[in-house]
């Protein structure tokens, strides 16, 4: 019996990779930002961060859309479910503010300078910032792979 239980553990340990490469070409995890738009993202997130113009997690991202602050938000295409944070591109097109996907929420985590995984941050206007030219240059990109 425990060899014929073991087996179908066996195939569930190798679902999860599966599932792991299917989720990161989730269609709803659109637009997905390539690999070097995504080190321009990262890096503008963590500068972000330094100039307080960043608020992580879904919820807070949310207040910045509901308050008319925010000026872009990043999401994580690998959010488990992917569902938790799906309300953000609607508000989002609702509120004419860009977003875009990045493959890794450990990696946005990291950018946002937290040792737990975000799966959404958004990146606040701030008047007379260092940062308005780069969101502004980062903003044209993201157009540009939405059209």
């Amino acid at each position: 019996h425990s060899g014929v239980r073991a087996r179908p553990q066996t195939s569930r340990i190798g679902c999860p990779v599966a599932m792991a490469d299917e989720e990161e070409v989730n269609p709803k995890a659109y637009p997905l930002a390539k690999e070097n738009l995504t080190v321009t993202i990262l890096d503008l997130v963590q500068q972000a961060a330094n100039y307080k113009q960043l608020k992580k997690g879904a919820n807070e991202a949310t207040k910045t859309l509901n308050r008319g602050t925010a000026e872009l938000v990043i999401l994580a295409a690998d959010a488990e479910p992917l569902e938790i944070l799906l309300h953000l591109p609607l508000v989002c097109e609702d509120k004419n503010v860009p977003y875009v996907f990045v493959k890794s929420k450990t990696a946005l985590g990291r950018a946002c300078g937290v040792s737990r995984p975000v799966i959404s941050c958004s990146i606040t206007s701030k008047e007379g910032s260092q940062l308005n030219t780069q969101i502004q240059d980062l903003k044209d990109q993201i157009e540009m792979i939405l059209v």
